[in-house]
């Protein structure tokens, strides 16, 4: 979901660039384009449901402070830094994505702040999030192998 939204995000500015637009210094006035504003909000749609999607399957991965996270494993450890930084990815990517489809809603020419390429970026960041949500799932379902040994160590037969 993450690549399609990638994709979608990228053709959403190419979209926009085919609109007629003048720019002068910080300010720029433009038509709005309501393909770009549909590619744009569909790749933000994509992107959240990814995200939910890669947080239901990965589960819980709680550390609520520093001592947890000392003690915990590898694979947590790296679950919960991987699960920080797509959320902080989701967020600006997010936002980028919105910002810039919702510039392209309106119907008739509109003059604003430059936000060059928001709908590329976001686009990008699509991707890298999608590389951030693979890397917690595999991370948070991968099994800790402290705990596999304690298990078998508990399990298995003594000889008499």
């Amino acid at each position: 979901m993450d690549i399609v939204a990638g994709i979608l995000g990228i053709e959403a500015e190419v979209a926009q660039n085919k609109g007629w637009h003048h720019k002068a210094l910080f300010v720029q006035c433009r038509q709005p384009v309501h393909e770009a504003y549909s590619l744009g909000l569909a790749a933000a749609v994509l992107l959240a449901i990814a995200h939910a999607t890669a947080n239901l399957l990965g589960g819980c991965t709680c550390i609520c402070s520093k001592e947890e996270f000392d003690r915990s494993s590898a694979n947590r450890q790296m679950a919960a830094g991987t699960l920080i930084i797509s959320w902080i990815i989701l967020a600006v990517g997010f936002t980028m994505l919105i910002i810039q489809a919702m510039s392209n809603a309106k119907s008739s020419v509109s003059c604003g702040l430059v936000r060059p390429h928001f709908l590329f970026i976001g686009g990008i960041l699509c991707f890298f999030h999608g590389l951030f949500s693979v890397a917690y799932y595999v991370s948070a379902t991968a099994p800790d192998l402290r705990e596999t040994k304690v298990r078998r160590d508990v399990t298995a037969p003594t000889n008499p």
